[in-house]
C-alpha cells in the first residue's frame, strides 16, 4: 500500500512540479544580448541627436531674436538721436524767437519814448512862436542824458529844462529821479536821493535851467533807464517826465 501511495504522490494530482526548459545555445543568447545594447545605445544617440537639434534651434532662434532686438535698439536710439537734435534746434530758435521779440518790444518802446518827446518839444516850440500858453508856464525837458562812468556802479547825468508861455514868471518846484534797474535777478525801482537823503531836489528858475549830478549803486546792480519828473510847488501831477533807455 505504501509503495502504491508512493507512486501516486510521484505521478498523480500531488507530484511535484517540473519545469521544461528549451536547450538555447550561448551563442543564441549573445547574440540576442548584444542586439538588445546595440538598440538601447541607437535609441540613446537618436534622442541625444534630438536633443542637439532642439538645442540648436534654440540657440538659432535666440540669436536672431537678439539680432532683430539689437537692430531695433540701434534704430530707436538713432531716432532718439535725431529727436534730441531737433528738440535742441526748436530751442534755439525759440530763444532767437524770444530775443528777437524783446529787442523789437525794447526798439518800440524807445521809439514810443521818442515820439513823446518830439510831441512835447513840437508843442512847446509851437507855443513859444505863437505866444500862447498858460500863465505860468509850459515846462519842457529839452536835453536829458545818462553816462555809466568808469567807475563800477556809478552813474552820471545832466539835464536842460526850458520854460516857455505868453507870461513867464519863475517856476519853483522839484526835481524827482527814479532808476529802473535789475537786482538779484529782479527788476525794481530805486529813488535818487539827495545829501540830505531827500528823494527831490529843489528846482527854482524861469526860462533856462540845468542840472548835472551822479549817483550810485551796487557793482552788480544793472542799470536799465532813468527816470525824472518835474513837479511844481503844491501839486500832485509831474509837469513832464522824460526816461532815457541805457542799452
Amino acid at each position: 500500500m505504501e509503495s502504491i501511495k508512493g507512486i501516486k504522490r510521484k505521478f498523480g494530482v500531488f507530484a511535484p512540479q517540473v519545469s521544461v526548459r528549451p536547450n538555447v545555445p550561448w551563442y543564441l543568447r549573445w547574440l540576442v544580448i548584444i542586439v538588445l545594447i546595440v538598440l538601447v545605445l541607437l535609441l540613446c544617440w537618436l534622442m541625444f541627436d534630438a536633443g542637439r537639434r532642439i538645442n540648436d534651434f534654440d540657440k538659432n532662434g535666440i540669436s536672431h531674436e537678439s539680432n532683430q532686438l539689437s537692430n531695433i535698439n540701434n534704430r530707436l536710439k538713432g531716432e532718439n538721436d535725431k529727436l534730441r537734435a531737433q528738440v535742441a534746434e526748436f530751442q534755439l530758435q525759440m530763444q532767437m524767437d524770444s530775443t528777437t521779440r524783446n529787442n523789437i518790444t525794447e526798439r518800440i518802446n524807445v521809439l514810443e519814448d521818442k515820439n513823446d518827446q518830439l510831441k512835447e518839444e513840437l508843442v512847446f516850440w509851437e507855443n513859444i512862436v505863437s505866444g500862447k500858453g498858460r500863465a505860468t508856464g509850459n515846462i519842457f525837458i529839452y536835453h536829458f542824458k545818462v553816462e555809466k562812468s568808469q567807475v563800477p556802479g556809478k552813474y552820471s547825468y545832466n539835464l536842460v529844462l526850458l520854460q516857455g508861455g505868453e507870461k513867464i514868471n519863475d517856476f519853483q518846484g522839484e526835481l524827482a529821479f527814479t532808476a529802473h534797474l535789475w537786482q538779484d535777478g529782479k527788476k525794481v525801482k530805486m529813488p535818487i536821493t539827495t545829501e540830505n537823503s531827500t528823494k527831490r531836489f529843489n528846482l527854482k528858475f524861469k526860462i533856462y535851467h540845468r542840472a548835472e549830478g551822479s549817483f550810485e549803486v551796487l557793482p552788480e546792480t544793472v542799470v536799465e533807464a532813468l527816470e525824472v519828473k518835474v513837479y511844481e510847488n503844491g501839486k500832485k501831477k509831474a509837469k513832464s517826465m522824460r526816461l532815457v533807455n541805457l542799452s
